[in-house]
């Protein structure tokens, strides 16, 4: 049997599984497959599989076991319900054997950056609020932390290998985009091959300023929820740029199941949002970290600025979009 490809990490049960573990079930045992957890490409002999959420990027469908063309299984990892502290401590100390912590300073990124208690990296401009957040929270938390402070001149030069990456080439996602490009090089530069991040927490437990408004939040959950999946294909890419790649402990299926069970209307109440993580939260970091309402990674980092000033500089004075289509069209002939 040919060596598997295999990237990220497998457990089963809580327990990581090594990679000659992985080769031996994918040569004779493949059944035991539909169980891993973790976050995880594999392939082998006219074989793919791929983690339950699809964190890590490749071929196949996500959460699927499939084999010369058909599918073999779903990959459903046999997990405990636990309560939601507990399903977060799990899932962020599973992945905290390795890796570098993305820290902004708000409550998604703070609390993993306290449990998994590894380096973490903070960027943005000079002055920008994603800085001086991530710093204060890295000094309450007492952990050791990385500042890169990146340049309008270094988003200018990035812009065309994003804007060549990204599926979807629209201001937002070019934006955020480029905050993970400088976070993932810093990761890359210094030999990480995993990025521990927040992301998918504002999905899960109601974080977005609009779901005060919504009239049905459920629904929106759940849809915002399923657009996880694109973002994730943005972000990989990116990461992968710098051959690294993100872990995501908020999405794992032991938190999203105990998230899942919590009704929407106990996330979000009045102008509070994200009640029940900020409430475990404050088990585990000062309230002022726990209760703190932060801006989106392309704003902190004082990235949509910059975009916003190239876009004029280059004579695209009321639209974004078009300056990206520009560039697009000028690098990339299409």
């Amino acid at each position: 049997m040919e060596t598997p490809v295999f990237r990220g990490w497998v457990e089963v049960g809580g327990n990581h599984l090594a990679p000659d573990e992985v080769a031996a079930i994918c040569a004779s045992r493949k059944d035991e497959i539909l169980r891993f957890g973790g976050e995880f490409f594999l392939s082998w002999n006219g074989c793919t599989a791929r983690d339950h959420f699809g964190i890590i990027q490749g071929e196949g469908p996500k959460g699927t076991l499939f084999c010369n063309g058909k599918v073999c299984g779903e990959i459903v990892p046999t997990i405990p319900d636990l309560s939601l502290e507990d399903a977060i401590i799990t899932a962020v100390a599973l992945r905290s054997n390795e890796g570098i912590v993305a820290l902004s300073g708000g409550v998604d990124s703070a609390l993993v950056a306290k449990l998994a208690g590894r380096e973490c990296v903070a960027v943005g401009l000079e002055g920008s609020h994603d800085l001086r957040q991530a710093r204060h929270a890295a000094d309450v938390l007492n952990l050791s932390c990385s500042y890169v402070t990146i340049t309008e001149d270094e988003i200018e030069a990035a812009l065309p290998e994003v804007v060549g990456t990204i599926p979807k080439k629209d201001p937002v996602s070019t934006g955020i985009a480029l905050t993970q490009y400088f976070i993932a090089r810093y990761a890359g530069d210094h030999g990480y091959r995993r990025i521990i991040t927040g992301q998918g927490a504002d999905e899960i437990f109601g974080g977005y300023a609009r779901y005060m408004e919504s009239p049905d939040l459920e629904e929106d959950l759940a849809r915002d929820f399923l657009g996880l999946e694109e973002q994730g294909r943005r972000d990989q890419a990116i990461a992968a740029l710098h051959a690294t790649c993100l872990s995501m402990p908020y999405l794992d299926l032991r938190v999203v199941r105990a998230a899942r069970a919590i009704p929407a209307r106990v996330k979000v109440q009045g102008n509070r949002r994200k009640i029940p993580l900020r409430e475990v939260a404050e088990r585990h970091i000062p309230p002022d970290l726990a209760w703190y309402e932060k801006k989106a990674m392309q704003y902190g980092s004082g990235v949509w600025g910059v975009l916003r000033k190239l876009a004029r500089k280059n004579g695209y004075k009321t639209s974004m979009q078009d300056y990206i289509d520009q560039i697009k069209r000028v690098e990339h002939g299409h």
